[in-house]
């Protein structure tokens, strides 16, 4: 597994972006008890997921600007497989999915996680194979203190059930992102950051995702 730098320029996203929700255990579990009221009135069937769009992408270096009377972001850290020229899975990147903090995890607004800015980017994408990372280690630290640790052995779907699932109804293009999905903590939130926070996401193996948090002049 190496790292590959791209000459002149950041790594961007080349297609579309699909982020997926509720595929981790702890998270799963807390909502379990509500999955058969309405309006679903049972447990999702096929992974959920939504789109972060192209006014989301932060590249790698710039900092989160929150506005619009938002004062503080749940920090979304995870891991973003990118598909290569023929269908297959070329590499992964850590990536930043913010979102400004809400109830519902089902079907969440796109005003909370599709605003400008709102995917942090790495610096570089990070060559290899899925079975390298299905028992990949995310670490999150705000202001130098480890906040979380994401661990993908904790995934519902682990990478490969992921992406055959997901092959059921759509098919992934060259260039395009599909994030594994983002953990919770104990009480079912998530870590936030506010204006002047510093925040960090590593792994083994990957080129960091570095953001300060600012706040509208």
């Amino acid at each position: 597994m190496q790292t590959t730098p791209t000459p002149h320029l950041h790594w961007q996203p080349q297609g579309t972006v699909y982020g997926t929700l509720l595929n981790f255990r702890r998270e799963w579990n807390l909502w379990s008890p509500r999955m058969t009221q309405d309006p679903h009135k049972a447990a999702p069937q096929a992974p959920i997921l939504y789109v972060k769009s192209a006014n989301t992408f932060s590249p790698a270096g710039q900092d989160l600007l929150l506005q619009d009377g938002v004062s503080e972001v749940d920090i979304g850290a995870t891991l973003g497989l990118v598909i290569g020229a023929d269908g297959q899975v070329a590499g992964a990147v850590l990536l930043c999915d913010w979102s400004v903090p809400h109830t519902s995890y089902y079907r969440p607004p796109v005003k909370y996680r599709c605003r400008d800015g709102f995917l942090a980017l790495p610096q570089q994408f990070t060559q290899g194979q899925v079975a390298d990372w299905a028992a990949l280690q995310i670490e999150v630290r705000r202001n130098g203190e480890r906040v979380q640790t994401v661990d993908l052995r904790e995934l519902m779907r682990d990478l490969p059930t992921l992406l055959a699932d997901v092959g059921e109804f759509m098919t992934l293009q060259a260039g395009d992102v599909l994030m594994v999905g983002t953990d919770c903590l104990a009480d079912g939130s998530r870590p936030r950051a506010k204006a002047g926070d510093r925040v960090e996401i590593s792994a083994p193996g990957f080129d960091p995702v570095n953001v300060t948090v600012g706040g509208a002049a």
